[in-house]
C-alpha cells in the first residue's frame, strides 16, 4: 500500500504566491540565485539558497548558511509572508507548460509521504545519492525543521485517483499565476474530510510510489528520522519527521527531457582521430538538425558541425532495460572507451546540460571552448519504472524532468 497524510502547510497568501515561489535550489547556482532574488524579499531563494544573503567568500557548507536559512524562514512565518493553515489537509498543484505546439498539463497531490515506505522500497528509487548532497540537504532540513523544498513522485495512473482529482479542481484555485519563465501554476486546497479519506483509500491501493526528482531530498528525510527517532525514545510513528513533503503525479502526466552532455577535451586526439575512433561503434552523417529522432540516435556537436550518430546493432544489449538506455550506450561505447570517462558522476572532464536548456546551449559550450556535446534522446517513463521495478539503478543524469516544482508554495515543519 502507500501511505499519503494530509498536512498544515505554511503557504504564502494568494497575492503573494507568484513573490514567493521560486525554482528549486538546485537548478540555480549560488550567483543566479543572487541574481533572481535581487530586489524580492519575498523570494523563496532567501530560505532554499540562504548564502544569497551572506557574503559570496561564505562556504555555501558552512554552519552559518543552514542556520541563515533557518531563521530566514522563521521571520517569514513571524511577518506572515507565510500563513500556517489551521487543519492538516490535502493540496493539488497544476503546471502547465508549452511544448511545441500543445499545452503540457500535470497535476500532482501534495501530501505527507512514508519515510518507512521510502526505506522498505516501497517508494521505488532510481539513482544513487552522493554522501555530500545528502548530508547537505540533511543539515538543512534538519536546522529549518521543516521540508523546505518537495520530492516529486509519480505512481501508475488510475481512474480512480483521476476521477477524484478532477472533481476537485472544479473549483476556484487559491493560487493561479504565470512565472517569468512562462509556465502557469494553480494550486487547490483539499480541506473537505470526505475528500481527503477518499484520496487516502485510493492511494492505500497503489503497491507503491516511485521517485521521479529528489533522491538527495528523500534521502534527507530518512537520515532526520533516523536521528529523531534516536533522540525520541517514546515515538509512536506518527511524529511530523516520519513523512516529508511530495508532490504525487500520475505517470502518464509525466514530460522528461533530454538529458545532455558537454566535454571538455578529445582526450588528445585530434577531430579526425576521434571521428575515427567513433566510426567503429557508431553510423556517422552529418545532421541539419541537433536533436535526435529516436533511441540509440545521437546529436553530435564538433568543430562547429552536428553530426547525427547511430548505434551500430550489436554494440549493445536490446533485452537489458539498463544496457539499452541511451545514456548508457553513449557511455559504454563512446565516453568511457574513446574518451576515458569512466565515472560520470565525478569526471570534472563532463558537464550535463539539462533540454530546457535547448541546443543552443550545446553549441554555446563548445564554441566557447568545449571539445565535443551530445544531444541524447530523453527516456521514457515507462524505462525508469521498469528499472525502479527490477531494483536496479539508471546511470547518472539519465532524467530531467520539466516544468519543475516551485518551491515556496507549501512548506511542511517538523514539529
Amino acid at each position: 500500500m502507500s501511505v499519503i497524510k494530509p498536512f498544515a502547510a505554511w503557504r504564502p497568501t494568494t497575492e503573494n504566491a507568484a513573490k514567493v515561489a521560486s525554482p528549486p535550489y538546485d537548478v540555480l547556482s549560488s550567483e543566479e540565485a543572487r541574481v533572481m532574488a535581487e530586489g524580492n524579499p519575498l523570494s523563496y531563494l532567501h530560505v532554499a539558497k540562504a548564502e544569497i544573503d551572506l557574503s559570496p567568500t561564505v562556504d555555501v557548507h558552512s554552519d552559518a548558511v543552514y542556520e541563515k536559512g533557518r531563521t530566514n524562514f522563521e521571520q517569514f512565518c513571524k511577518d506572515r509572508t507565510l500563513v500556517r493553515d489551521a487543519n492538516p489537509c490535502f493540496y493539488l498543484y497544476e503546471q502547465k507548460m508549452r511544448i511545441g505546439e500543445r499545452d503540457h498539463v500535470q497535476v500532482g497531490i501534495v501530501a505527507g509521504a512514508s519515510v518507512e515506505e521510502y526505506q522498505n522500497d516501497l517508494i521505488k528509487k532510481h539513482e544513487l545519492t552522493r554522501a555530500d548532497k545528502e548530508l547537505d540537504r540533511t543539515r538543512h532540513v534538519d536546522t529549518v525543521n521543516a521540508n523546505t523544498e518537495p520530492v516529486f513522485l509519480t505512481y501508475l495512473a488510475t481512474p480512480e485517483i483521476d476521477a477524484l482529482v478532477t472533481e476537485a479542481i472544479r473549483q476556484k484555485p487559491v493560487y493561479d499565476f504565470v512565472a517569468d519563465d512562462g509556465i502557469g501554476h494553480r494550486f487547490w486546497v483539499v480541506s473537505d474530510d470526505a475528500r481527503i479519506a477518499s484520496l487516502e483509500k485510493a492511494f492505500a491501493k497503489l503497491p507503491h510510489l516511485y521517485v521521479a526528482d529528489g533522491h538527495h531530498r528523500s534521502a534527507a528525510a530518512a537520515s532526520v528520522q533516523k536521528m529523531r527517532k534516536q533522540m525520541n525514545k517514546g515515538q509512536t510513528g506518527e511524529e511530523s519527521y516520519n513523512f516529508f513533503l511530495a508532490v504525487i503525479f500520475p505517470h502518464n502526466q509525466m514530460h522528461i527531457m533530454d538529458y545532455n552532455r558537454v566535454v571538455f577535451d578529445l582526450c588528445g586526439m585530434t577531430q579526425e582521430q576521434f571521428l575515427r575512433r567513433v566510426a567503429e561503434k557508431f553510423d556517422i552523417a552529418r545532421a541539419t538538425t541537433a536533436c535526435p529522432g529516436r533511441a540509440t540516435e545521437f546529436g553530435m556537436y564538433l568543430g562547429g558541425k552536428w553530426y547525427r550518430l547511430t548505434a551500430k546493432p550489436g554494440t549493445f544489449d536490446s533485452k537489458d532495460p539498463i544496457a539499452s538506455l541511451d545514456v548508457s550506450i553513449l557511455q559504454n561505447n563512446l565516453l568511457a572507451p574513446i574518451l576515458d570517462i569512466g565515472d560520470p558522476r565525478r569526471d570534472k572532464r563532463i558537464d550535463f546540460v539539462g533540454g530546457i536548456r535547448g541546443p543552443k546551449e550545446l553549441e554555446r559550450r563548445v564554441n566557447e571552448g568545449a571539445a565535443v556535446a551530445f544531444a541524447m534522446y530523453a527516456t521514457s517513463i515507462e524505462q525508469l519504472m521498469a528499472i525502479a521495478d527490477a531494483g536496479e539503478i539508471m546511470p547518472p543524469k539519465s532524467t530531467w524532468f520539466e516544468p519543475k516544482l516551485r518551491s515556496g508554495l507549501f512548506v511542511r515543519t517538523l514539529d
